[in-house]
This record gives structure tokens, C-alpha cells and sequence, in this order.
């Protein structure tokens, strides 16, 4: 009987870490996938072009906080192209 628990217990333990491996490359790719979108050609200074919006824009370069980041910005809503905004992506954020 105690060798069925064993083996039980054995099996249970090795389920596990097989899930936690998984759960870990998932992870890893989520963390790849925010990577490529943070590296996106954006500029520190971007100029806003003819059918964009801040929240395009924002999805674009990866930076979240672009109204916060542009007191000249009254209305997010009156974005026009020729518009110049200061764009920090959200990684960068960590480095400093």
C-alpha cells in the first residue's frame, strides 16, 4: 500500500513540474511579446501623423502614459497631425 502512495505522490510531483514548465515558457514568451512591442520604431520625439490617436500611438511605441508625459497636450481628444509629443516607452522606465 505505502509503495502505491509512493508511486502516487511520485507521479503528482512530476505533473507538477511538467505544468510549472509550461507556465514558465508561457511566461517567457509574454515577456518577449512586450519586448518586441516596446521596441517598436518610435522616437523620444514623435510626430503625430494624419489618422492617429493618442491611444495609437501609445500602442504603437509601448508608452502608457503619454498625456501625463506632455502637459502641452490639453485635450487628449485634439490630437492633429504635426503634432510633437515626447515619447519614453514603458521598459525604459525600469532602466533608469
Amino acid at each position: 500500500m505505502s509503495e502505491k502512495i509512493w508511486w502516487c505522490y511520485v507521479v503528482f510531483v512530476a505533473a507538477v513540474l511538467a505544468l510549472r514548465c509550461c507556465e514558465s515558457s508561457t511566461n517567457e514568451e509574454r515577456v518577449e511579446m512586450l519586448m518586441r512591442s516596446t521596441n517598436m520604431a518610435c522616437d523620444e520625439i514623435y510626430v503625430v501623423r494624419e489618422g492617429e490617436t493618442l491611444q495609437t500611438i501609445s500602442e504603437k511605441c509601448g508608452d502608457p502614459y503619454i498625456v501625463e508625459e506632455n502637459p502641452h497636450i490639453q485635450d487628449p481628444d485634439d490630437v492633429f497631425p504635426g503634432l510633437v509629443i515626447k515619447i519614453n516607452p514603458f521598459m525604459n522606465r525600469f532602466v533608469s
